[in-house]
């Protein structure tokens, strides 16, 4: 098992399928964790699931508010944050043409540029103890792109990038940046899928099949964990094959 004894967590996007994920897979191992999401009754169900684990609601679009809620995460963990995992995101998609200004916004605000004064305010702190690592979950279409989700191909390839400029800026002061980048996992959308157009998407897997939540929420625990302590600037690819990069 993993050993993550001791290490103060925080989560983004903890209320979805992949943040349900890492939960179970982080939580067994003996860490603290702030768990953040909108919706009340979910966030709810994780503090009736996990008796120790401490829940915020919080929006990440509101921009003016995130140093506040990194300073609230911080007292709560005596100053002292070890982790910083970036979960939270949305999609709207539609073709390029017909895509709305503030179905761009949005997915950017959200995506890329929340994660990024997130992780600014948490960096501050690991700056104090030399140490910490932040984690973010991207996807494979930030590296091969999607029809219809320009935005969110846009805003994933910039976490990316951005995740390897903050690699090299803090990495002397001990703090990693790395990213987890899913393929089709199953989830509520997949589910949706025709027959026809599910066997049509896992015949482009070098796999065959869809990935499972925990698949993601196994690299991110690893990425946790001390057996990644050489490892900054990188992203694990977890497609079962549908992108080599």
């Amino acid at each position: 098992m993993i050993d993550l004894k001791n290490l103060n967590i925080i989560l983004t996007g903890a209320t979805g399928i992949i943040g349900n994920s890492i939960l179970d897979k982080i939580i067994p191992s003996g860490c603290n964790v702030i768990a953040t999401g909108t919706n009340e009754l979910k966030l709810k169900s994780i503090k009736d699931k996990y008796k120790n684990i401490n829940v915020i609601k919080f929006d990440i679009s509101n921009h003016k508010e995130i140093e506040n809620f990194v300073e609230e995460c911080s007292k709560i963990f005596s100053n002292k944050i070890d982790i910083l995992i970036n979960n939270a995101g949305i999609t709207l998609d539609n073709l390029s043409i017909r895509m709305k200004q503030e179905e761009w916004k949005e997915v950017i605000d959200i995506n890329l540029s929340s994660t990024f004064f997130i992780t600014k305010n948490v960096i501050k702190k690991m700056l104090k103890t030399r140490n910490g690592k932040i984690i973010n979950v991207t996807s494979v279409v930030g590296h091969s792109g999607n029809i219809g989700q320009a935005n969110y191909a846009a805003s994933k390839a910039g976490i990316i990038a951005m995740s390897k400029s903050l690699a090299l800026e803090y990495g002397k002061k001990n703090i990693k940046v790395n990213c987890v980048s899913p393929g089709f996992i199953i989830s509520e959308m997949t589910d949706k899928i025709s027959d026809e157009h599910t066997e049509l998407m896992k015949s482009r897997i070098s796999l065959n099949k869809f990935g499972n939540p925990e698949d993601v929420a196994n690299a991110i625990a690893f990425l946790s964990s001390n057996l990644s302590d050489y490892i900054t600037g990188e992203t694990i690819h977890v497609n079962g094959g549908m992108y080599f990069s």
